[in-house]
């Protein structure tokens, strides 16, 4: 076996090590913690960075390492590097509790990182376990208020259910079909899908990755969760953990075929469902990572649309929204948490005035609204447009006006947050919000990112092998 294939997941395990290690000192020290996780999550990005053109198989063939996978775990090294950048000032959690803290953001990470590349249904339900079980715990890990133990609970239930529910779809498609392969299932299930219990059996196995991504009806745990957690760990499941859950989605759904009807009107049903209830709620919403739960269960409905198309446009257009939702989302909630800086939760209201207390955070805020509600040059634009793009072709069309009518609603409430931040003032004179320049340098690269009008030509550089599931 080459365990050359399997360094990025090494280099994880060998960082869940460092901060284990770290958890056993009897004095805590944050500064010392936080320069640990940031210098060894920078080094992870250059590992799998240089680990991306590997290719092989592991395990008795459970395990794949293609440029699909790989391509992702360097995207997942990244969200976990900037949310650890976000963390100098982890007043949510207590001191004692900031090994355990950042040990258990690498565990969901490199959980996920055996997701994307396994290829085998159990092996997949384990790694989407080891992750989630790892949020279950950082979840409730905030100090200081009172909901957050009860978020961590509804959380777990909630994935507890989602979970039984996957373990049943496994079992009737192994009922059906023999084998827990992937290879093996995507020469078999196309010639049985026209079969209730196969069909049926696919439908419940995704179940796990929808509560992952927050699709209706599995999105309940979402809000509470955002909000009970601390900012820092909110930040990280409304990011990485949604980019592991499109990359599996698009590997799992690819294996119809487009074969079956009744799995594509299940998926337009649920896409349907998560962009208009996210949309709606999210409209009453005054506390502003509930708003941004909201918003992420009607994102997770527009990414549905380009992987219900079930061509190579429909895949790529999903993984370009995948990442351009990593940097929108995470650009809020970079302000999010510089400007509740006592780990507080931060309603809409309090930006007001942000335009005077800090110019580049308001700039940021505005761009990443305007990015997430899909105007045009940003990002969120280009992503929006590539995934209707590949279902008109489809000939989806009253889906994508659907669609089209809920990004209209959304602009209600990304306004809201622009408005909030611009045109109102405080009553209280607050003071400017003092930005350090590393967080500067991150907030123009960010942005810089989000205003680039050209993005969609990077899918030009995408290889054919990149859709190679």
């Amino acid at each position: 076996m080459n365990w050359a294939l399997f360094i990025p997941e090494l280099y994880f395990l060998f960082m869940i090590g460092v901060f284990f290690c770290l958890s056993m000192l009897v004095r805590p020290n944050p500064k010392r913690d936080y320069f640990v996780a940031l210098c060894l999550a920078s080094v992870g990005i250059v590992i799998c960075l240089v680990s991306v053109r590997l290719e092989g198989t592991l395990f008795f063939e459970v395990y794949r390492v293609d440029l699909f996978s790989q391509v992702f775990k360097a995207i997942l090294a990244t969200g976990l590097f900037l949310v650890i950048c976000i963390c100098s000032e982890l007043i949510g959690i207590d001191e004692r509790y900031h090994p355990e803290f950042y040990l258990l953001l690498t565990t969901c990470t490199l959980a996920m990182m055996l997701l994307v590349s396994s290829v085998e249904l159990l092996t997949i339900y384990l790694a989407l376990e080891l992750s989630s079980y790892s949020l279950y715990i950082l979840v409730p890990l905030r100090r200081g208020y009172g909901v957050h133990v009860e978020s961590g609970i509804k959380y777990f239930l909630v994935g507890a259910f989602a979970s039984a529910v996957m373990l049943f779809g496994i079992a009737s498609l192994y009922g059906v079909i023999h084998t827990t392969y992937v290879a093996e299932i995507i020469k078999v299930l196309p010639g049985v899908i026209g079969r209730p219990a196969a069909i049926i059996g696919l439908l419940l196995t995704l179940c796990g990755f929808f509560f992952k991504l927050a699709v209706f009806p599995f999105h309940f745990w979402a809000p509470d969760a955002y909000q009970g957690a601390a900012n820092q760990v909110t930040a990280y499941i409304a990011t990485a953990s949604k980019v592991a859950a499109v990359a599996i989605l698009i590997r799992m759904i690819a294996l119809s075929s487009g074969a079956s009807t009744y799995l594509v009107h299940a998926l337009v049903t649920l896409s349907i469902a998560s962009m208009t209830v996210g949309n709606l709620v999210a409209i009453m919403q005054k506390d502003m990572k509930r708003l941004l739960a909201y918003s992420s269960i009607s994102h997770a409905g527009y990414v549905l649309i380009g992987i219900l198309s079930m061509n190579q446009s429909g895949y790529a257009g999903a993984i370009f929204y995948a990442v351009a939702y990593l940097v929108m989302t995470f650009t809020c909630f970079l302000v999010v948490v510089k400007v509740a800086y006592d780990g507080s939760d931060l309603k809409i209201a309090q930006l007001a005035g942000l335009h005077r207390r800090s110019p580049i955070l308001a700039m940021a805020l505005m761009l990443g609204a305007f990015s997430l509600a899909g105007i045009p040059p940003t990002i969120g634009f280009t992503g929006k447009f590539l995934v209707f793009v590949a279902a008109m072709k489809q000939g989806y069309f009253t889906l994508v006006l659907i669609a089209m009518i809920n990004v209209v609603i959304s602009l209600y409430y990304y306004i809201l947050i622009v408005r909030a931040a611009y045109l109102l003032e405080s009553d209280d004179d607050l003071p400017r919000l003092q930005v350090s320049i590393p967080t500067k340098i991150l907030t123009g690269a960010l942005v810089s990112v989000m205003n680039s009008y050209r993005s969609q030509n990077l899918l030009n550089f995408l290889p054919d092998r990149l859709m190679q599931f």
